[in-house]
């Protein structure tokens, strides 16, 4: 009796049994940085000295980006993780146009030895649609 509802039903079984693995996965996934909000990475800056790393394309970066921040290109972190090596110690805002190569970047810092380190969460997108204030061009700090 009880292979024959799970026969009849494989198709309805297989879609609860993958609905609930999406809804644990997140719980096994190790999250790269702590997900910070625009409020919340202006408080790091503010108050713990914070530095942002923008790891878009100096093309995106020069369109606009926030204020003090340093950009060195996601796909050139490696190669270039010496130049910011002194900031090991601070706070760490890693942005990008809507958070997933910062993620990303993330993740690699922390292999890399940084420890405090923060994605913004919705990247550039999500400061600029909070009303706070950017920078153009491609001079950064």
């Amino acid at each position: 009796m009880p292979m024959d509802f799970v026969s009849q039903n494989i198709l309805l079984i297989s879609i609860v049994v993958i609905s609930a693995a999406g809804l644990v996965w997140p719980a096994f996934v190790r999250r790269a940085g702590n997900p910070v909000n625009p409020a919340g990475a202006t408080l790091l800056i503010n108050r713990e000295n914070a530095l942002v790393l923008d790891v878009r394309e100096p093309d995106e970066f020069a369109q606009g980006h926030l204020p003090d921040a340093i950009n060195l290109p996601a796909g050139k972190l490696a190669e270039r993780v010496a130049e910011i090596e002194k900031y090991k110690e601070r706070p760490l805002i890693v942005c990008c146009a809507a958070g997933m190569r910062s993620g990303r970047a993330c993740r690699d810092l922390g292999k890399q030895g940084f420890g405090k380190l923060y994605n913004l969460d919705g990247g550039v997108d999500a400061w600029v649609a909070a009303g706070y204030p950017i920078k153009k061009g491609l001079r950064s700090k």
